[in-house]
């Protein structure tokens, strides 16, 4: 997988068209990263984070069996500056992004995300059926003493070929329409998701 820093958006945007996944390896860097896990920390300690849903509209609901994180989003108020700089990076990409493939995004969102051990995000897409307003996803990882052997790899299907991602540090950014996974770790993970998002067709 072609992987990129967060300044070579035309490195990005070419992998996202040929492959339809980029891995852009600094991206938080490390002084963003261990802002963004203090955050995460302070707002864990408070209880701020709640267990994620499923599914959306008349069918959204929480299946511990599908899907076992708990989230905050970014935008809340309870979260700190780390929070609001790291989604002005996002929007900033999301700019250069939309000049490059025509993606039409208009808005980026993102919440932190944590999974116990054990806990798992079944395959699924981004992307809804009836809802295309998510384009290009994100996950950004805040585990840099992470092990192979922990367990939690994110598995991405490409054309080619499943592969796992380790949720070590840095971010992978993908088409939102591709099937994916969190497979269960032995320890609790922890990251950020983000989407790309343009206004419902």
């Amino acid at each position: 997988m072609p992987h990129a820093a967060v300044h070579d958006v035309a490195t990005i945007a070419d992998a996202l068209r040929a492959r339809g996944a980029c891995r852009l390896p600094d991206f938080p860097d490390a002084a963003a990263a261990r802002a963004l896990r203090e955050d995460l920390d302070r707002l864990q300690a408070a209880g701020a984070l709640a267990s994620a849903a499923v599914g959306h509209g008349a069918s959204l609901g929480q299946r511990a069996e599908i899907r076992g994180d708990a989230t905050l989003w970014l935008d809340d108020a309870r979260t700190g500056r780390a929070a609001a700089a790291f989604l002005a990076s996002l929007d900033g990409l999301r700019i250069e992004l939309n000049r490059r493939l025509f993606l039409g995004a208009d808005e980026v969102e993102a919440h932190y995300a944590a999974y116990p051990a054990g806990a798992r995000y079944a395959r699924h897409r981004d992307r809804f059926r009836d809802d295309d307003a998510r384009v290009i996803s994100f996950v950004s990882y805040l585990n840099p003493d992470w092990r192979d052997d922990d367990g939690g790899a994110l598995r991405l299907s490409l054309d080619d070929g499943d592969i796992d991602v380790v949720p070590r540090t840095g971010s992978i950014c993908f088409l939102s329409e591709l099937e994916h996974e969190v497979l269960p770790a032995t320890r609790e993970r922890r990251s950020i998701a983000a989407w790309m998002r343009r206004r419902p067709r």
